[in-house]
């Protein structure tokens, strides 16, 4: 793709809300679409909000850097949940970034607008940012692949934060190959996406429940014969995870929040706040927990090579959708940001709207190369 195609995409589907800034790059390259929280040399960064200053960064982030030393070129900054504190990528202040497949419902978030570049071919693939599913949501919502990598395998300098200590980035791309090479670029790692022989695939017992239609007869397609596998509880990393987040984004944005709360979405200053609230003890509890639930998950994987379990319990909701979708949005994902696992979002074979599986693995290999394996096994089985 070059940057003159990418941008007439971008253009005649502005209607989808998917990109905050187009750059003004020239010349040939591998297309990337960034998402707006990522500092790129001569763009303002917004991180979706209207707080920070409306000024161009002075620096590329070091992700940046290192892509464009493999000959990368930046199209734009992509739409995204205000300050990535969602999962809708319903936007206040520029536009809800839309389905593409629906343009009535939600792209996911907070990642939505790298989604939704690269479904629309606006891009040859896309940089989002995962805390509790960022990446993996909008992937799944719009058809496409996520990848987030294991935690603190890419350099988040740079980047606004939503939890310091959750914070991952990774690549949105049309397929896994292409996800890994994006990774690869982007870390440093060789590329780690070869088909895996046979692997043994488990199903977190007792995790996989309260799926809609649609996402229960893509579920049963993909998992049927997988057995269930013991492994720590889903409700327990979910809410670990969780005060985490709260705590370190309100923290974050405190003075913000103080000084300018009418400058927020009704959402996010709502979880700020509520991230306030969190008392010390939670907070404090949680940080106590979290090493002893990462190892257990470790010890979990040693009989697999793989778990799969569906990426969201709900396929895209409506764009007027309230808070009740937060949780079925990210039920499937938040554990593994709380056990810092790579993860990979890939399309099951349905028809409809689509829907994600989860592949996850023991390294960011593992799982980059059973997800090879079943995209090959599933494809042309789509209904």
């Amino acid at each position: 793709m070059d940057l003159g195609r990418a941008r007439r995409r971008i253009a005649e589907h502005a209607d989808l809300n998917a990109f905050i800034s187009i750059s003004a790059e020239t010349g040939d390259g591998v297309v990337v679409a960034v998402k707006d929280l990522v500092d790129v040399a001569g763009m303002v960064t917004t991180a979706g909000g209207i707080i920070l200053p409306n000024t161009p960064a002075a620096d590329d982030a070091p992700i940046v850097k290192r892509i464009r030393s493999h000959g990368c070129v930046i199209v734009g900054k992509t739409n995204l949940h205000e300050f990535a504190f969602g999962v809708t990528s319903v936007n206040p202040h520029y536009g809800p970034v839309r389905n593409p497949r629906d343009p009535e419902r939600v792209a996911g978030g907070s990642s939505g607008g790298s989604a939704v570049a690269v479904a629309m071919e606006m891009c040859d693939w896309a940089i989002g940012s995962d805390t509790g599913g960022s990446i993996r949501i909008p992937a799944s919502l719009c058809g496409v692949v996520g990848f987030k990598p294991a935690l603190g395998s890419i350099d988040t300098a740079g980047v606004v934060p939503l939890s310091h200590s959750l914070d991952t980035l990774g690549p949105i791309a049309p397929d896994v190959a292409t996800a890994a090479a994006a990774y690869s670029m982007m870390s440093g790692e060789p590329p780690a996406a070869e088909p895996v022989s046979a692997p043994r695939l488990g199903v977190p017992s007792g995790w996989v429940a309260g799926l809609d239609a649609e996402t229960a007869w893509a579920w049963e397609l993909v998992s049927r014969g997988v057995p269930e596998v013991d492994f720590p509880g889903r409700d327990e990393l979910f809410d670990v995870g969780l005060t985490i987040l709260l705590v370190e984004a309100a923290a974050f944005h405190r003075r913000w929040a103080e000084q300018f709360p009418e400058k927020y979405g009704a959402d996010v200053i709502g979880l700020i706040r509520r991230g306030l609230e969190v008392l010390a003890v939670d907070f404090e509890a949680a940080l106590l927990a979290w090493p002893r639930l990462r190892e257990e998950a470790q010890r979990a994987m040693e009989g697999v090579d793989a778990l799969i379990l569906p990426a969201t319990a709900i396929v895209a909701p409506p764009i007027s959708a309230g808070r009740e979708v937060r949780e079925p949005l990210s039920r499937f994902t938040r554990p593994f940001n709380t056990t810092g696992q790579p993860v990979v979002a890939l399309p099951a074979p349905a028809s409809g709207l689509p829907v994600g599986i989860q592949v996850v693995g023991k390294t960011n290999g593992d799982a980059l190369g059973v997800a090879a394996t079943l995209e090959r096994e599933w494809r042309g089985r789509g209904a």
